[in-house]
């Protein structure tokens, strides 16, 4: 009787409309909710459920068909409200009926979307909403044929972290509502689906593909990517999809992704997830790596010829337990997945390099969150753990804050209560709670209860309430040192003592030795020191992108006339944020660096995704130049 009520006045303040069609409403009243970020009501009716049949269409780049929602009720409502972003909502049908039913469409709120209504009753199973994609559904990314690397066929994958996922499927777009998932998906014949499931390993006749995920996973760790794929394996339980242009150089690349599987099963207990692939995707993917359970996207600025750079496939690695196992509840809660996260990945990389690998790769993330704590001075907020993230893009929030601050939080501990025991703690903590989304809150009940109890004073030593809630970094942080990175900083200050760059001896340098080298430099270098550098080291023709960003960064700030070309044709070509961000901060601080960032930017951003365009268009608009 509510439900018809509620449509009797819908229909008498907004106008008559035909069964099936859109409805606008002006205000929304949000249900009660654990994210402020998301539209649903997950406390009164959840999604268990989704089954998605979409088809890939290229020609209109657009994904059209149906989202089949199976529901479980909590508490009495009489609307669903799921999230949407840059949806076409066609027709909205429940459970076996093909009856058209009303449905209601909020207005756009900013960082949000538009709600999406759909009236049920208490014995509702299933609503079926027929949609499709619109150029506004921001994770997606189409690519032509020219933006891949075999240049013959087009190319699609999604971003759904953090809120992207409603902008191609709607859902309960909310890091507290974990559901499985299954999928049919139609894609041109001479093409490969894959998506964060169970993946097929090589092209079908149909250019049908079914999928299921049989695990429960939040919104965001939704993925699909389309297009001209080939599979090697790398282990009994890992391989990589790529491009078949990449996929040998990736092979090789990754070739250890089983003894990492093997390493953190070793640390913090069984690998609950089947398969741990990886797909290297085309350079306009704008991190390093997601972690899409089953199928962690990578970009191929990670495939250099030396595995150098796969710490990050042990990130994602990592995240199979922490973030995908346990989940943060919120994006206010966002260090519970990364600070975890990249605690994981250096006790992975100690094992399998050494420990004088892990202390570097510490302490380039120690001087990575300084850089970050210094440009969030004027926002103090931004750097505690625990955010308030309201009103502001939950991609606010993903600093190296949450990364860096929560992995020196988490090696306190470790160094307070003892490795032993604290690797104990967490096997705990993940098997207690696996399959889950917590708080900040629920974490340290946790803690204090498990690990930091006061019978030996650990609480007081680590102090909880000041890493986690207050900004900036405790006085009781963690030293970070690196025996090997003394002996670059002793290179530093010779060089800029006057030796010249060949007497440095830094032929045979790691990779994270050149990258603390570049950092201990000063930014700004004269023309006669960047040509000595260069010439003894090659840094213009390197084909290290981490090594490579950091000297095109020198060659902005110290009006290097060599970096020019290779600065935009890097720019035009790479859309990693880590990458791209820096480069064109440095070009706006000053006119003719803006006005050269403009030029490159009208180039290069067909090519970017829209999560890293966001970005650019704020750095650029406001044009802040620094004399």
């Amino acid at each position: 009787m509510k439900v018809i009520f509620r449509l009797i006045l819908l229909t008498f303040t907004l106008g008559i409309f035909a069964c099936g069609q859109e409805k606008k409403i002006d205000t929304y009243v949000e249900q009660e909710v654990n994210d402020s970020h998301s539209f649903s009501n997950p406390r009164q009716i959840s999604v268990s459920h989704v089954h998605l049949n979409l088809k890939v269409d290229f020609d209109n780049t657009k994904l059209e068909g149906t989202a089949t929602l199976t529901l479980q009720h909590y508490k009495p409502a009489d609307t669903l409200w799921l999230d949407t972003k840059g949806l076409d909502i066609n027709f909205v049908t429940i459970d076996n009926q093909t009856e058209k039913i009303n449905f209601f469409l909020g207005n756009e709120v900013i960082f949000k979307g538009k709600p999406l209504g759909i009236p049920v009753t208490a014995t509702t199973k299933r609503v079926n909403i027929n949609y499709k994609t619109t150029e506004n559904s921001v994770a997606l990314q189409w690519l032509n044929p020219a933006q891949t690397a075999g240049k013959d066929f087009p190319f699609l994958f999604t971003q759904s972290e953090a809120n992207l996922a409603r902008s191609w499927v709607p859902c309960q777009d909310n890091p507290g509502v974990r559901f499985t998932y299954s999928a049919d998906i139609t894609v041109p014949k001479n093409m490969l689906a894959l998506m964060s499931a169970e993946n097929p390993q090589k092209k079908n006749e149909t250019g049908i593909y079914h999928f299921e995920m049989k695990e429960k996973i939040p919104a965001y760790l939704m993925a699909l990517a389309v297009g001209n794929i080939e599979f090697l394996a790398t282990g009994e339980r890992t391989g990589v999809y790529s491009e078949p242009a990449m996929v040998h150089k990736a092979v090789v690349e990754f070739s250890e992704m089983d003894e990492m599987v093997k390493a953190a099963e070793a640390l913090y207990g069984p690998y609950r997830w089947g398969r741990f692939d990886v797909i290297v995707l085309p350079p306009s993917f704008p991190f390093g790596g997601m972690e899409n359970p089953k199928l962690t996207f990578l970009t191929p600025t990670l495939v250099v010829g030396d595995k150098s750079l796969t710490a990050v496939v042990a990130h994602e690695l990592a995240h199979s337990w922490s973030g995908n196992l346990v989940t943060n509840a919120t994006w206010n809660d966002f260090w519970l997945n990364e600070g975890f996260t990249v605690y994981i990945e250096r006790r992975i990389v100690e094992r399998l390099r050494g420990k004088d690998f892990a202390d570097m790769q510490a302490v380039l993330g120690m001087q990575d969150l300084k850089e970050t704590l210094e440009d969030l001075k004027k926002e103090p907020d931004q750097t505690k753990l625990k955010l308030n993230l309201e009103n502001l893009d939950p991609d606010e929030g993903m600093t190296d804050v949450a990364y860096e601050k929560g992995y020196l939080f988490l090696r306190l501990i470790e160094e307070t209560v003892g490795r032993q025991k604290f690797d104990q703690f967490l096997t705990n903590y993940f098997n207690e709670n696996a399959f889950k989304s917590i708080t900040t809150e629920t974490f340290i009940h946790y803690l204090e209860i498990n690990l930091l109890n006061d019978e030996l004073g650990f609480k007081g030593k680590v102090n909880i309430d000041e890493w986690v809630y207050r900004a900036g970094i405790p006085a009781n942080c963690p030293k970070i040192n690196s025996d090997k990175f003394k002996t670059i900083e002793s290179k530093v200050s010779m060089f800029m003592n006057g030796s010249k760059a060949v007497e440095l001896n830094l032929q045979h340098a790691s990779t994270n030795e050149w990258l603390h080298f570049l950092d201990m430099l000063p930014l700004k270098l004269n023309t006669a020191q960047m040509i000595d550098l260069d010439s003894a080291y090659q840094f213009t023709e390197s084909g290290n992108a981490e090594i490579l960003c950091k000297w095109l960064r020198k060659g902005i700030a110290s009006n290097y006339a060599k970096t020019n070309e290779p600065l935009a044709y890097f720019l035009i070509h790479t859309g990693r944020r880590k990458f791209v961000k820096p480069l064109f901060v440095e070009l706006a601080k000053t006119p003719e660096g803006l006005e050269k960032a403009k030029l490159i930017y009208a180039i290069a951003k067909p090519n970017y995704h829209s999560l890293l365009i966001n970005t650019l268009d704020q750095i650029l608009e406001k044009q802040v130049v620094k004399m």
